[in-house]
C-alpha cells in the first residue's frame, strides 16, 4: 500500500520540488497552498496526488484539508511542514507590524495549525504513528542582516520540532527539523545574484539544486519510525554560513 504525504506550500519552490520528486516515488500526495491552480496543475493526471487550496492560517481549513486527506488515502504518514513566507528586510525598528504579525501567523502558527492536524491523525489511525518533518531554515542557526521577523520563526520552529519529538514517543510519532540553505528556486534566486553580508558587503552566494532538497527530505521520510533524523542541515557546499562573517 502506497504511503501519504502531506506536502504544505506545494505551489511554488521547494515545496513543489518535494511533492514531485514523492509522487514520481509512488506515494500519495496531499499539496497543500493557496494558489490552488497551481497545485491543480501539478497533480492533473495523477491518481495519486490531491490538491487542495488552503491557507495554513486558517485552523478550519486546515484541519478539513487533512481529514479530507485522511479520507481519500485512509491515512497520513507524514508531514512535509514547509510552507512559509518572508517579508523585505529592515531594522526590527523599520519593520510594519503587519510584517512581523503576517510572518508569525505562517512561518509559526501555521506550522502549529498543520503540526497539530497531522499529529491528531496520526494518533488516531491504525496502525499508529507517523512523521513530521518541519522545514527551519539555515536562519534557525545564523541570521541574515534584517531578517528579525523570519529568523525569529525558524528559531520557533526549532522549539516546536523538539517537543513535538518528545510528545510524539508514546504513538510512535517522529519529527525532525531540515534547515535548508541556498536552494536554487525563484524566490531564493536573488542570493546568487548578490545578498547583504555580516560585514556590510554585498556578495554572491553559492546555489545548489533543489532536487538535493527533495532527496533529503525524501530520506528523511523513508526512515523506519524506530528512527529519526531530529537536525538535518542541507546547504551549499560553499556558502558562507560555517564561517565567520
Amino acid at each position: 500500500m502506497a504511503r501519504t504525504i502531506v506536502v504544505t506550500g506545494a505551489s511554488a519552490g521547494i515545496g513543489r520540488a518535494v511533492a514531485e520528486r514523492f509522487l514520481a516515488e509512488g506515494w500519495n500526495v496531499a499539496l497543500i497552498a493557496r494558489r490552488g491552480r497551481m497545485l491543480e496543475k501539478l497533480a492533473l493526471g495523477q491518481a495519486n496526488a490531491l490538491a487542495l487550496a488552503c491557507d495554513v492560517t486558517d485552523a478550519k481549513a486546515v484541519d478539513a484539508a487533512f481529514a479530507e486527506t485522511a479520507a481519500r488515502f485512509g491515512r497520513i504518514d507524514a508531514l512535509f511542514n514547509n510552507a512559509g513566507i518572508s517579508r523585505p528586510a529592515g531594522l526590527i525598528d523599520e519593520i510594519p507590524l503587519a510584517d512581523w504579525t503576517d510572518t508569525v501567523a505562517v512561518n509559526l502558527t501555521g506550522m502549529f495549525l498543520c503540526a497539530r492536524a497531522a499529529f491528531r491523525q496520526m494518533r488516531a489511525q491504525d496502525p499508529i504513528g507517523g512523521r513530521i518533518i518541519n522545514n527551519g531554515s539555515v536562519s534557525a542557526q545564523a541570521p541574515r542582516p534584517g531578517s528579525v521577523a523570519y529568523t525569529a520563526t525558524k528559531h520557533a520552529v526549532t522549539g516546536l520540532t523538539k517537543t513535538l519529538a518528545l510528545d510524539g514517543r508514546p504513538f510512535s510519532i517522529a519529527c525532525g527539523q531540515i534547515d535548508i540553505g541556498n536552494a536554487r528556486t525563484e524566490l531564493a534566486e536573488k542570493i546568487g545574484q548578490g545578498v547583504p553580508q555580516a560585514d556590510g558587503s554585498i556578495r554572491a552566494e553559492p546555489m545548489m539544486d533543489v532536487g538535493d532538497v527533495a532527496t533529503a527530505v525524501l530520506n528523511m521520510a523513508n526512515l523506519p519510525l524506530s528512527a529519526n533524523v531530529l537536525s538535518m542541515t542541507i546547504m551549499a557546499t560553499n556558502m558562507p554560513l560555517a564561517g565567520r562573517g
